[in-house]
């Protein structure tokens, strides 16, 4: 799923593309994409797309005083195009034609559609349960002060991180590179964490995703491709040497994620128990 540093960066570079287009029409393709109606899509034609930003994980998709708030899930794309695609496209869910020929589009791959997007009064965004339900943005990472109070929570650091209500934008592949730039185990308490890890954290949280989105700049030119080079140290690197330290990494398998450590520095030694081993000895 794209993660904070990934929408971010599209947001940037969207923007840079696209504003300041008319827009010619707008459908959507996908059966499920709108969850909005009210009011319809269609009334964007002849709207100016002002630019594109960020909210968490979400694009806000600016026209005037309409936005449209889109989540990509786990396999959406938005990116803008010289050329329309044709209807018959299976991987479109959304189509924004501008002028002169271009389109924004939102595609996704595989047979699910989970993609979704709702076109709303811009004053009404904040409002969205969507958006209304999100913490405080992960990066710039927030102030000491609040970050110790959103993490003091008696729950495991790996999920505490990802939920969107504590702290908005990061996700599966970036909690395992914070968690092991700061040296803490995924399985430990946000309760249980000392000051000075707390603040190991919250530096780890900010170096990792600006350093991720610093890359990017450097790396990603005026489109954004499907498959960006993530700038990964650990996460879903099991099997190869720790960068800071050389012990292998280790992995636990969950159902539809995996998340990586390394023993050495995060669990004091100990590999911890796969879940797919744990089934097969049952």
């Amino acid at each position: 799923m794209p993660e904070l540093p990934e929408v971010e960066i599209a947001a940037r570079r969207l923007t840079a593309a696209g504003a300041g287009a008319t827009v010619e029409s707008a459908l959507a393709p996908g059966m499920v994409t709108m969850k909005t109606y009210d009011p319809p899509l269609d009334v964007l034609a002849g709207r100016t797309l002002d630019g594109v930003q960020r909210r968490g994980k979400l694009f806000l998709v600016r026209f005037g005083d309409l936005t449209l708030l889109i989540h990509l899930m786990s396999a959406g794309r938005l990116q803008l195009w010289d050329k329309r695609a044709s209807l018959r496209d299976k991987a479109s869910r959304l189509l924004v034609r501008l002028d002169g020929d271009r389109e924004l589009r939102l595609r996704e791959f595989g047979t699910q559609q989970r993609a979704w997007a709702k076109l709303l009064d811009a004053d009404a965004v904040s409002d969205d349960p969507a958006v209304a339900t999100l913490g405080p943005e992960a990066w710039p990472a927030p102030d000491a002060e609040t970050f110790a109070a959103l993490i003091d929570q008696p729950r495991h650091l790996h999920p505490l991180l990802r939920d969107q209500r504590t702290i908005a934008g990061i996700g599966r592949s970036w909690v395992d590179e914070i968690l092991w730039t700061a040296k803490l185990s995924p399985f430990k308490q946000g309760s249980d964490l000392e000051a000075e890890e707390v603040e190991a954290l919250r530096v780890a949280v900010g170096e990792r995703l600006g350093h991720a989105l610093d890359h990017y700049e450097q790396v990603i030119g005026a489109t954004v491709p499907d498959k960006l080079p993530l700038p990964l140290e650990v996460h879903r690197r099991q099997g190869e040497r720790c960068p800071r330290c050389a012990t292998t990494l280790e992995a636990i398998h969950f159902k539809d994620y995996v998340m990586s450590y390394c023993p050495a520095e995060q669990t004091g030694g100990r590999v911890l128990k796969d879940r797919r081993l744990s089934k097969l000895l049952k």
